[in-house]
């Protein structure tokens, strides 16, 4: 049963002898500003905790639940480790994803399997990141995207092209109708058996190489642009050179005459000359080798605006639920609010170094929107928007309204915690009843975790 405090409301404990191997015993593990980084993914009733070579997946719900171990296949030459992992979660359908050093991302399923593995680019994999955005008078088209973030370079997946690989590869492992063929086809299978994800991909590195980013929404294409049916997909990127840079992304590779020429002249004139020298050289015939992946080729991104504030570098960017809010940390320990459909910076805080932000919301009583009945159900217009800012060298946890409003609570905390939220769930844009943006934390040293109250009076 849990246990509720005039803040927090605990819910389960995570402890046990399986965290030893991500540092757990020692104190401070699992802290944000911790020397052996440890990465962590929260779902609704499941927590993933993961290493440079390891995935723990347990269940913070029930105590009694198996935890899996997952140990993906990494390059040992090139010292590929885990650098990224994010829940997937679909109506009946959860998945765990992982990136990695090398730019390869996999998804396994809670039991470990693996269903899926792709090149992205060959750079570290930073961030995935989820992101669901609603139709409104903004966006004309609802858009539910996963985001991976690398040095310089976004990738975006759709969510739907994922799903429809989820439910082949589900349908085919529960199938009561294998032949013998098929069942060592599935045991030997490397993760690539229902074909590549189609995905795009963009540099962004103009300003300089950024540590983090995120893809913010669907945006209008430029004024002077041919309309057309082509999205365009705005992206900020923080980073040492540019604190914060933004892109118009566009997902046309055609539209850039020197991508469309270089795109049919150069592999033209490499199989011409590959051509030749087999007739001249006649070499012997190679042993047959798994082809390497072919790699995405870059779309268009075109810059909007940057911001340079030498010394001050980015650090950390998280996203509000509809994607116009990104709040911003950087070196100098201060947060920005920026709004990303205006790209401007609304609001600032000082003095929180090492901060980590989450966007939640809240429930603020107002005597002149009290409901009429005692049975009303919160909906989404009952809830404001806040940020909730953890500062792990005060020691507190601070809960401030949207966009300009004041400061809700502050409460402290202890010094091994983390702040943890919920991946967005596919689907969840027409949720019914409406289910809203909490923010979890996890004290390391006593494996609790608690959820932040939603109400407050």
């Amino acid at each position: 049963m849990s246990k509720r405090s005039h803040h927090l409301t605990e819910l389960g404990c995570i402890a046990g002898e399986d965290l030893t191997e991500f540092g757990a015993g020692k104190e401070g593990w699992l802290a944000p500003d911790s020397g052996t980084t440890v990465l962590c993914a929260l779902d609704s009733h499941s927590l993933a905790i993961a290493n440079r070579s390891l995935v723990l997946i347990l269940g913070w719900s029930d105590p009694d639940e198996q935890r899996v171990k997952i140990r993906p296949e990494l390059s040992p030459i090139e010292a590929e480790r885990i650098t990224a992992i994010e829940w997937l979660v679909f109506d009946d359908i959860k998945v765990i994803a992982v990136g990695t050093s090398r730019g390869c991302l996999m998804i396994y399923s809670v039991r470990g399997d693996l269903i899926h593995r792709q090149m992205v680019y060959h750079r570290q994999i930073i961030k995935l990141r989820v992101l669901g955005t609603k139709k409104d008078l903004m966006q004309e088209v609802a858009s539910e995207d996963v985001c991976v973030v690398m040095p310089g370079v976004i990738a975006r997946f759709d969510g739907s092209d994922i799903q429809s690989m989820l439910q082949g590869w589900f349908q085919d492992t529960h199938s009561h109708f294998w032949d013998e063929k098929l069942k060592k086809d599935l045991e030997d299978d490397d993760g690539n058996s229902h074909g590549r994800l189609p995905y795009q991909l963009w540099n962004v590195s103009k300003y300089g190489s950024c540590v983090d980013a995120a893809i913010t929404g669907i945006i209008p294409p430029p004024l002077m642009e041919l309309q057309s049916s082509q999205r365009y997909y705005c992206a900020v990127t923080i980073g040492d050179d540019a604190v914060i840079s933004a892109f118009r992304l566009s997902v046309d590779r055609k539209r850039s005459l020197v991508g469309a020429i270089l795109s049919k002249v150069v592999p033209a004139t490499f199989s011409t000359i590959a051509s030749f020298s087999k007739m001249i050289w006649q070499s012997e015939p190679t042993p047959n080798r798994k082809p390497e992946e072919k790699l995405q080729s870059f779309a268009r991104a075109s810059s909007l605006t940057c911001l340079k504030d030498h010394p001050r570098k980015g650090e950390k960017l998280t996203l509000s639920p509809s994607g116009t809010l990104a709040a911003i940390t950087d070196s100098l320990g201060r947060i920005l609010l920026l709004d990303t459909q205006a790209l401007v910076v609304v609001r600032m805080w000082k003095g929180y170094r090492d901060a980590n932000c989450f966007f939640m919301e809240m429930l603020v009583s107002r005597d002149d929107k009290r409901p009429s009945s005692s049975h009303h159900v919160p909906g989404k217009s009952d809830y404001c928007l806040c940020l909730a800012i953890h500062a792990p060298r005060k020691g507190i946890i601070e809960v401030w309204q949207m966009r300009t409003g004041p400061r809700l609570l502050a409460l402290h905390c202890d010094k091994g915690c983390r702040l943890l939220q919920p991946t967005y769930r596919f689907g969840s844009l027409s949720d019914s009843p409406y289910v809203p943006l909490e923010v979890f934390l996890l004290n390391g040293d006593s494996g609790q975790l608690s959820v932040l109250n939603r109400l407050l009076s």
